[in-house]
């Protein structure tokens, strides 16, 4: 029953971690309506193991990881607003077609896990993802650290990538079902927003680290 409240618990963080609106829901959102489900639930599967690394690395204690990512916050910050700005500007400027028949073929496996990839490094270049798991870890059941076993530890860990992956799948399978039923002007707006949505995510990250480097005392 104790391992059961952890993998709650863990399912509950992976969807507080993955439920907000942010730049890789958008990337999701817009992966799907382009280019299917299977596309944006692979994109969405990319931030599931990204929020996992953050996890685990909270939840087994491993402090010099954290102490790292935290030393390098700056130069993580900066590669991941630069990815942002850079996703943002090539899905502003990409034309898609709302027809699957006519969509750029992108069912390949290597498209797949180049979809997965790209999620997963803007996750994990994003540290402040790191702060949340701390304090999510110290709410539900104070496992931060070295407090738990490596055996709940786990268990949790297992419940975040469930619980984040679980959100994906149902986000892309519904966005899925408007897939093919929508037109193309309807596609270039979803895609030209986003675009823009998520370049400013992007450019407001760079503006952080600017402030945080050369304005702060």
């Amino acid at each position: 029953m104790d391992y059961l409240v952890l993998i709650f618990s863990g399912v509950v963080m992976g969807l507080i971690a993955a439920v907000p609106i942010g730049p890789v829901n958008l990337i999701c959102i817009r992966r799907t309506f382009a280019y299917g489900p299977v596309n944006g639930f692979m994109s969405g599967l990319g931030a599931a193991l990204g929020d996992g690394v953050f996890a685990a690395v909270i939840g087994f204690g491993l402090t010099w990881v954290a102490q790292l990512i935290e030393g390098y916050s700056v130069i993580i910050e900066v590669i991941g607003g630069a990815m942002l700005v850079y996703f943002g500007v090539h899905a502003f400027l990409t034309p898609l077609t709302a027809r699957m028949d006519e969509a750029p073929k992108d069912k390949g496996a290597s498209t797949l896990v180049r979809a997965m990839a790209s999620t997963f490094a803007l996750t994990v270049t994003n540290p402040a993802t790191l702060l949340a798991f701390t304090a999510m870890f110290a709410g539900l059941g104070g496992l931060a650290g070295g407090q738990a076993s490596f055996l709940a530890a786990g268990f949790v860990v297992a419940g975040v990538v469930g619980g984040s992956t679980g959100w994906w799948l149902a986000l892309t399978t519904l966005i899925g079902l408007f897939h093919t039923r929508i037109d193309e002007r309807v596609v270039r707006i979803i895609n030209r927003c986003s675009g823009v949505a998520v370049a400013t995510f992007g450019l407001v990250v760079l503006g952080h680290v600017f402030v945080k480097v050369f304005l702060r005392p």
